[in-house]
């Protein structure tokens, strides 16, 4: 047997260490912004896939006819999504071509494959929040009947929306978006990670490491430079969301 001198041991296990402390990448709406790929688009969520990041993020959105639709921001392409019908969203398209996708055929296309996680984003709806908890047990029942609950972390800027999730669910992964809970917040509810804004956990330094003596995940959106992707790999955090993954990937990797 090879043996290792006591300084060779520290090395291997510094070394170990600092990658088990590595951030995992998540694709911001997809990988889009080097690809041409529209964002929350399947070609977007296809390209996230083919780069092998950890995750890929998309927003999904409630329409008047209870269609579960996949957009960021509150109308596609003009048409308000709150207020249509899928159908009239059909009536326009993304510049690659494809139809507005629906949450399930977004869903399918990234259950093709097991290594990509798929981030699921529920969106606030700007009718109100019993709209939002109604989109929220829509959400949940389509991950359960997909049977995609461990490829999946639910995301959310209604507080309400995850408590909502919580209940449906005691295992189910939320992480929560709005940066104004404590993380001994989140654990007294069950939320098993903060996702907060990069200025959030810049203003708040002690909640990273708060989060890592409770058990909870930390993600931190949405990181695009250089500077801000060393700063967040310095303290610590499970997760960096990017509209760069590519960058990220490259600054890992020295």
């Amino acid at each position: 047997m090879k043996l290792y001198s006591i300084t060779t041991m520290i090395l291997m296990c510094a070394t170990l260490g600092a990658c088990a402390q590595a951030p995992k990448i998540i694709a911001h709406r997809g990988a889009w912004k080097n690809t041409q790929a529209p964002q929350n688009s399947i070609a977007s969520l296809q390209k996230a896939i083919e780069q092998g990041v950890w995750g890929s993020e998309f927003d999904v959105h409630l329409t008047k006819d209870n269609t579960l639709v996949v957009c960021h921001d509150q109308d596609f392409y003009g048409i308000d999504i709150a207020t249509a019908t899928y159908e009239e969203l059909l009536t326009k398209t993304h510049p690659n071509g494809e139809k507005i996708p629906t949450a399930e055929a977004y869903l399918r296309e990234g259950l093709k494959q097991k290594n990509t996680r798929l981030i699921f984003e529920i969106k606030s709806n700007k009718l109100g929040v019993d709209r939002t908890l109604e989109a929220t047990e829509m959400c949940y029942k389509l991950v359960k009947k997909l049977k995609a609950e461990k490829e999946i972390v639910f995301i959310a800027f209604s507080y309400p929306a995850c408590l909502k999730l919580r209940e449906l669910d005691a295992k189910v992964k939320i992480q929560y978006l709005n940066g104004d809970k404590t993380p001994e917040q989140l654990k007294q509810d069950r939320i098993y990670g903060l996702d907060y804004n990069a200025g959030v956990l810049k203003k708040n330094t002690q909640y990273v490491e708060q989060a890592k003596k409770l058990g909870i995940k930390t993600n931190v959106w949405t990181v695009n430079t250089e500077e801000d992707m060393q700063y967040f790999i310095q303290q610590g955090v499970d997760y960096i969301t990017t509209d760069q993954p590519e960058l990220l990937k490259q600054i890992l990797k020295k």
